[in-house]
């Protein structure tokens, strides 16, 4: 199943997630990405400036992908819906 995110925290938490599930720590995944350990703790945190390139850098190393969608419920005044 696939994890619904429309926001820097949200994809922070989905990248949480996936690091623990497959067992390994910040620094590990900041190895496999060439990132420091600070930079995925950041990210996880949801900070607002993350570059693109590095989500989906640590999104491929975490064997995940980006994908667009229409948006399953629709208010054009929000970026993101909090009730997720």
């Amino acid at each position: 199943m696939a994890d619904l995110a429309r926001s820097p925290e949200q994809i922070g938490n989905v990248i949480r997630r996936a690091r623990k599930k497959m067992g390994i720590s910040q620094s590990e995944l900041g190895e496999r990405t060439g990132l420091r350990q600070a930079t995925i703790s950041q990210i996880e945190k949801g900070h607002p400036a993350a570059k693109i390139e590095t989500v989906l850098g640590i999104l491929s190393a975490l064997n995940l992908e980006f994908q667009i969608d229409g948006r399953s419920s629709f208010n054009p005044y929000a970026i993101a819906d909090k009730d997720i």
